[in-house]
């Protein structure tokens, strides 16, 4: 909910909703603690009002401890009257789609006014909420705490290296309850290493030696502002004199990392021309790529109204030709800032962070930004047309054996961020996770051909995303939308039953759903299989070290020749192999992934048996394959005689 013209509330806006009904003599007798007699019986935590929070909250960071890797927090928070009062750690964030915020990382707290100290006690059933009682007479609660990042990555992820640093506020405050954050004004500030420069959406107001003050800004555009800060620093200008400015700000383990070619900034600055042809309209006046080009600050893709937050290989343009992972990362995170940012789903749009979420529409928040994310990529150049139809073809495999589909429709993985909190699963074909992405990117492709085949090619997909993203030029106020007016701007388009159309997609399970895959036969292509892998697949994998015998034995391996994952009901499946466990041997071989891909061909000898040797901890067997179909991987496959509209659909527009 960015909104850039802030300012701050006005001072002496009451805190009644904040007290409970005790009378104020009490209220003072009970000073600045709850004695153990009450923490039984403590107050209510406040419902949020739509009203301003009195004065501004100052938040300072000092983010110099490197070698520790702890933010030392201090925090002033005004109050305007005594009694009880409720103080938040953000739970549900933006973009993670689950009450996932690290409170295990905020450690130390203290309270004080008017150097007493005051007393927190945990709320037992929402450990996210902290209980103080203000004492008589205080102006404001100062806080002292620290967030902890982790040291290593079995911690958590790393928010600080020796080289960069990224800073999350959400990670690192506590907020008033009882308020919408858009109505709680924040002034930040941050002590840097010596030397460093940084990247961030906020706007600057002084420094002083390593101290940056920011503008004041409410809650909701802190939390949706986050910094990257390095040693190692190079900011590119993304649309040099275009309306507004587009920038990418690098971080980088090494310096070498920074060195992009003309033809690539060019690329960078190709994705933003194509985002404007695709939209039309900028709900942003700036907006920021934040890039961590890293093999030590912990991995992330995290979208943000005027910034987004990528991180990438160290090679990202150095080994250009050979690090194909992160090429959709950054047209898939700004492509947010329209969808899921500025428009968003009506049951996303709630008063703060410790209201719960709900993510019935991330197949279009989600979903349809993967299309496009891939989409965009192939227009602009972050892959080449024959890359994106090869990372298709491996999406369309992909879900076209996804035989959870079987017990569970895809609709109900928009629920997975929740219930699951995105962590890994044994058996992903069968349980399913998050599917909501990939499946949902084959099912807006099935839109968009849809749109085409019935208009001749005279509109497509993009039409939608004019309607229903790309109006309003400048306005930056959330518009949020229901499934009903998705339908609703799809048959401005053309006419159609789109609520079936969506809904026969998107509930879709038991043993005779199939895969949304009508849209790549509509596009003019199919999926197929052949003995060798694409180029893109094989680049790609070799960059993750991943072999993939998926499509014929049943499993994927990774370093060490450990099972990475298991088809479920696969050969694999049915010889009792498992994700984690090691292959020894293959034909009584040491095991590497060119004698299992050796033995797999020589197999197409019906006499010719498959034999691997396999640890299981610290037990070894022997399991025995009757396989004789040769390796199988997926690529794309022209239909003869029809449009190519997926063709025109990765085509740069220019116009």
């Amino acid at each position: 909910m960015i909104r850039p013209c802030l300012r701050a509330a006005p001072f002496g806006l009451g805190l009644a909703f904040l007290l409970i009904s005790t009378a104020p003599a009490a209220l003072a007798q009970q000073a600045s603690t709850y004695p153990p007699a009450l923490r039984s019986a403590l107050p209510p935590i406040p419902d949020a009002q739509d009203i301003a929070y009195p004065g501004v909250i100052t938040l300072d960071i000092d983010a110099t401890n490197l070698a520790q890797h702890i933010f030392a927090v201090t925090e002033t928070i005004p109050v305007a009257n005594a009694g009880p009062m409720t103080l938040f750690f953000p739970e549900w964030l933006p973009g993670n789609h689950g009450p996932v915020g690290p409170i295990a990382q905020l450690a130390g707290i203290e309270i004080t006014t008017n150097g007493q100290r005051v007393e927190w006690v945990r709320d037992p059933l929402h450990p996210f909420a902290y209980h103080v009682v203000v004492p008589a007479g205080a102006t404001a609660l100062n806080i002292t705490m620290q967030h902890l990042s982790p040291t290593t990555g079995a911690q958590g992820r790393i928010t600080m290296t020796p080289e960069m640093l990224n800073i999350q506020w959400e990670k690192m405050l506590l907020y008033p309850a009882g308020h919408w954050s858009r109505n709680i004004t924040v002034q930040p500030t941050v002590k840097f290493p010596t030397g460093w420069q940084f990247g961030t959406a906020l706007e600057p107001e002084t420094k002083t030696g390593d101290v940056q003050t920011f503008k004041p800004v409410n809650l909701e555009v802190l939390i949706d502002s986050p910094v990257f800060a390095g040693v190692h620093y190079r900011q590119i200008d993304l649309n040099p004199g275009g309306r507004s400015p587009v920038r990418a700000n690098f971080v980088a383990d090494k310096a070498d990392s920074l060195n992009a070619t003309d033809d690539q900034i060019q690329i960078l600055r190709n994705l933003v021309d194509q985002m404007d042809r695709l939209y039309g309209a900028r709900h942003f006046d700036h907006y920021d790529f934040l890039i961590a080009m890293t093999d030590k600050l912990g991995g992330i893709g995290l979208e943000h109204h005027r910034s987004s937050e990528n991180s990438v290989d160290p090679a990202f343009f150095t080994g250009w030709d050979t690090h194909l992972g992160d090429r959709d990362l950054l047209s898939h995170e700004m492509n947010h800032s329209w969808d899921g940012k500025w428009r968003r789903p009506a049951d996303q749009y709630v008063p703060n962070f410790n209201s719960p979420l709900q993510n019935s529409l991330l197949w279009v928040y989600e979903g349809q930004t993967q299309y496009y994310g891939q989409v965009i990529a192939a227009r602009s150049g972050l892959l080449t047309k024959q890359q994106a139809m090869d990372s298709l073809a491996m999406t369309a495999a992909t879900y076209d054996t996804r035989v959870g589909r079987e017990w569970r429709a895809m609709q109900d993985t928009t629920n997975d961020p929740i219930i699951s909190q995105r962590q890994p699963k044994g058996w992903l074909s069968w349980q399913r996770d998050e599917d909501y992405y990939s499946e949902g990117q084959l099912i807006w492709l099935d839109v968009d051909t849809t749109i085409r085949e019935k208009t001749g090619g005279r509109k497509s997909l993009d039409d939608f995303a004019r309607a229903f993203y790309g109006v309003r030029d400048g306005d930056y106020a959330p518009a949020p939308y229901t499934f009903e007016d998705v339908v609703a701007a799809l048959n401005g388009v053309v006419a159609n039953d789109w609520a079936t159309f969506l809904r026969t997609r998107l509930d879709a399970d038991g043993p005779d759903a199939r895969a949304p895959l009508d849209g790549l036969a509509r596009g003019g292509w199919r999926l197929a299989f052949t003995d060798k892998p694409t180029d893109y697949m094989k680049t790609l994998y070799a960059e993750l070290k991943r072999n993939d015998f998926t499509y014929s034995l049943g499993f994927q391996t990774g370093e060490a020749n450990k099972i990475r994952s298991v088809q479920w009901d696969s050969l694999a499946f049915k010889s009792g192999l498992a994700a984690g466990m090691e292959i020894v041997a293959v034909n009584g071989q040491a095991a590497t992934p060119d004698r299992l891909t050796e033995a797999v061909t020589a197999a197409k000898d019906p006499a010719t048996p498959i034999t691997l040797i396999v640890k299981d901890d610290d037990q070894y067997r022997t399991v025995v394959f009757d396989y004789h179909d040769g390796l199988r991987y997926p690529r794309l496959e022209r239909i003869e005689g029809t449009p190519d509209r997926l063709g025109d659909i990765l085509t740069a527009r220019r116009r």
